[in-house]
């Protein structure tokens, strides 16, 4: 790798693990003007936003933990060890009423796992699928990781999800993912009926890369005259590898997602592939024509150095008569959707969230 990240002191380990095993709990218990003490007890506000102040109280102890961003010491593993961990324990997902499935997807490089989330009692009728592509910078991420998330999904927002278990980097680079994701939507596609999924209502969505490679899909699809999703779901998408923008310049360090991880992810991802960072494959947002895609629900946050980028490609989108609901969670910060655990505002905004797709996806 040609990006160095700055070393981190961290507490002792039995210190670090008897904190993360509190903390979900006292996030949802302590007042708010306790979670601020953290910052002489001021709220954060930036650009007109407010942080929450549970994000506000998470991001203080991800601090005093020795972490800065997602990415640990330029170590691959560890920083994948590390986000399967906080999503799994912050996911709060349903403990019932969702069942799950393992499926193998026939891939260009070989078989892809996937997992299906249905509800326990589906009724006969066939329903609304979404075809889900995890984030975590297409290095990050895992069927498991995004397990209570997507159970989430499918409990509040009354849909099947598919998740896709896509190549990551740097083992396999771009367009790796792309063609993983690709080939699984596909499949979803022709395979609908034994899926149990409306052939008319398959939508594609994901949070941050996943939401960069859900908009990618729903572009091939078009181009290549294959069905269209019905909707694309772009949580906090990354849409230009080479932004520069406001979001990124403000919320670049001290909100989960850094500068410093983005640029790692983009090494790892783009860093000796044939793909350049103004690939359409990789910035969406510079594709010269987006007319005739589908209906879109962008989702953004107000402190997320990603914020603008997504709105951006929201507007790009609403010019070329494109439908959009795009909605951004001012107090919210990146990767908010997983850690419904938090309870309070976190789990009301994701509430929301979930329920804008179960009214895109019920029409």
């Amino acid at each position: 790798m040609t990006i160095s990240l700055r070393p981190r002191r961290r507490l002792p380990e039995p210190i670090l693990r008897v904190a993360n095993r509190a903390l979900p709990s006292i996030l949802r218990t302590v007042p708010a003007p306790l979670k601020r003490l953290g910052s002489g007890g001021r709220a954060v506000v930036i650009d007109g936003n407010t942080l929450d102040p549970t994000l506000q109280a998470f991001l203080a102890g991800y601090r005093i933990s020795g972490h800065q961003g997602l990415v640990i010491d330029d170590d691959v593993a560890a920083s994948r060890r590390g986000v399967h961990d906080a999503t799994v324990k912050f996911a709060g997902g349903p403990d019932s009423g969702v069942t799950s499935t393992e499926v193998t997807i026939p891939g260009p490089a070989g078989p892809i796992a996937a997992r299906h989330y249905r509800p326990a009692d589906p009724g006969p009728d066939p329903r609304p699928l979404l075809v889900a592509f995890h984030g975590g910078g297409w290095v990050l991420g895992s069927l498991d990781g995004w397990d209570g998330s997507y159970r989430l999904i499918c409990h509040d927002a009354d849909v099947d999800v598919l998740s896709i278990d896509y190549r990551l980097a740097p083992e396999h680079q771009a367009p790796a993912a792309v063609d993983d994701c690709y080939a699984a939507y596909l499949w979803a596609v022709a395979h609908a009926d034994e899926l149990g999924a409306d052939p008319a209502r398959i939508a594609v969505g994901g949070d941050s890369a996943g939401g960069c490679l859900a908009t990618v899909v729903s572009r091939q699809a078009r181009d290549n005259g294959d069905p269209l999703p019905a909707l694309q779901l772009l949580l906090y998408p990354v849409t230009d590898a080479t932004a520069t923008t406001r979001s990124r310049g403000l919320f670049g360090s001290g909100f989960l997602l850094t500068a410093l991880d983005i640029d790692f992810f983009m090494d790892c991802y783009l860093g000796g592939s044939s793909v350049s960072p103004t690939d359409i494959r990789v910035s969406p947002l510079r594709a010269e024509d987006l007319s005739g895609l589908p209906p879109a629900l962008v989702i953004t946050a107000g402190f997320d150095p990603l914020r603008d980028e997504g709105e951006a490609y929201a507007q790009r989108l609403r010019e070329a008569g494109v439908p959009v609901d795009q909605r951004r969670y001012g107090s919210m910060i990146h990767a908010f959707v997983n850690f419904n655990g938090f309870g309070g505002g976190v789990s009301r905004a994701i509430a929301d969230v979930n329920s804008a797709l179960r009214a895109h996806l019920s029409r």
